[in-house]
């Protein structure tokens, strides 16, 4: 199963957040946490992981905070991801690792690699932006019957 880790949840919410409110001075890690009831440790350490990967400004003193540190369209969700976690892998080899003992004899190691390759270019097509513009529905909304349409 793939699947996005706590931590890359959490930046890709505090940069949505960030992207919807172009407008602020700047935001910290404690506003964005208490929004989304993330604890605040956890939440500054990822803010800090996305700056030092150059997608967030971080500005010091009393009204300090982060901003993004380039337009939201120029952030693909696949920048966020990586920043957060690293190299997106689907196999334990997907880094050219030989170190398995079925590396030379491996029938589906290409196959998945392309397969991470697509999957990649998926989340590279989407932007910060596009993610930032989407309606968010309130909490209560029955999602499965708004999926299947069901009333």
């Amino acid at each position: 199963m793939l699947r996005l880790s706590k931590k890359a949840d959490y930046a890709l919410m505090a940069m949505k957040h960030l992207a919807m409110h172009p407008d602020s001075a700047s935001t910290s890690a404690r506003e964005i946490a208490e929004q989304y009831d993330i604890p605040v440790e956890l939440m500054a350490k990822v803010l800090q992981r996305l700056a030092r990967r150059g997608l967030l400004a971080s500005h010091q003193g009393t009204r300090g905070g982060y901003t993004l540190a380039k337009s939201s369209g120029s952030i693909s969700i696949a920048d966020v991801i990586q920043a957060i976690d690293g190299p997106l892998t689907v196999t334990a080899c997907s880094t050219d690792d030989e170190g398995c003992e079925q590396f030379t004899k491996c029938n589906v190691r290409d196959p998945l690699w392309r397969i991470k390759d697509r999957i990649l270019a998926a989340l590279a097509t989407v932007s910060l932006a596009e993610i930032a513009s989407e309606i968010s529905l309130p909490p209560d909304v029955n999602r499965l019957s708004f999926r299947t349409g069901a009333r």
